[in-house]
C-alpha cells in the first residue's frame, strides 16, 4: 500500500479538521422536552470531553464536532410551548386516516416536534416533513393530499 494513504499530515493531526455537521436553515422551533434534549446532549458531551486524556485525536474531532452542533441547537432553539387548539399545530399530536400501498385505510398518529426531535419510528415527525406542512392549520376533517395520496385530518390533541 502507498504510504500516500496512510501517513498523517503534517503535525500527525489526521482528524483536526474533522468538518462541521450541517445545521438547518429552518428556525429551530422546539417543544420543551426537545430543549431539555439539547441541554442533556450538551451536558454529556461536555462530560465525555472533561473525561478524555485528549491521545485520541479522532475521538477529540468527533466529540468537539458534535458539541459545537449541539451549542449551536441550544444558543438557537425557540421554544414553543404546548397549546390547545382545533387546528393543527407545532407540539400536536396529530390522527391521520390514509390508504396504504394496498388501498387498505391506515390510522397513523404522531406529534409535530423540532427538527433535532423528530424520530418517526417513536411517533415525531419534523414541522419541516412534507406532511407536517401539508396538515398544518388544517381542522379535523379536512383533506389534503400529499405525496399523490390523500390524507385526512382525524384528530387533533395538544
Amino acid at each position: 500500500m502507498s504510504v500516500a494513504f496512510v501517513k498523517e499530515p503534517e503535525g500527525g493531526e489526521a482528524f483536526e479538521n474533522l468538518p462541521d455537521r450541517p445545521i438547518s436553515l429552518h428556525t429551530n422551533f422546539v417543544t420543551p422536552d426537545g430543549l431539555t434534549q439539547i441541554e442533556a446532549e450538551v451536558a454529556r458531551l461536555e462530560r465525555e470531553l472533561g473525561t478524555l486524556d485528549h491521545a485520541d485525536k479522532a475521538e477529540d474531532s468527533r466529540i468537539g464536532r458534535d458539541l459545537r452542533y449541539w451549542l449551536a441547537r441550544k444558543n438557537t432553539a425557540q421554544v414553543v410551548e404546548p397549546i390547545d387548539g382545533q387546528t393543527v399545530h407545532f407540539g400536536a399530536t396529530v390522527t391521520i386516516l390514509r390508504e396504504d400501498e394496498s388501498g387498505k385505510e391506515t390510522k397513523q398518529t404522531f406529534r409535530i416536534v423540532g427538527e433535532d426531535e423528530a424520530d418517526p419510528h417513536k411517533g415525531s415527525i419534523s414541522y419541516v416533513a412534507p406532511l407536517a406542512q401539508a396538515i398544518t392549520g388544517k381542522s379535523v376533517g379536512d383533506v389534503v393530499e400529499v405525496n399523490g395520496s390523500e390524507v385526512e385530518v382525524v384528530e387533533i390533541r395538544a
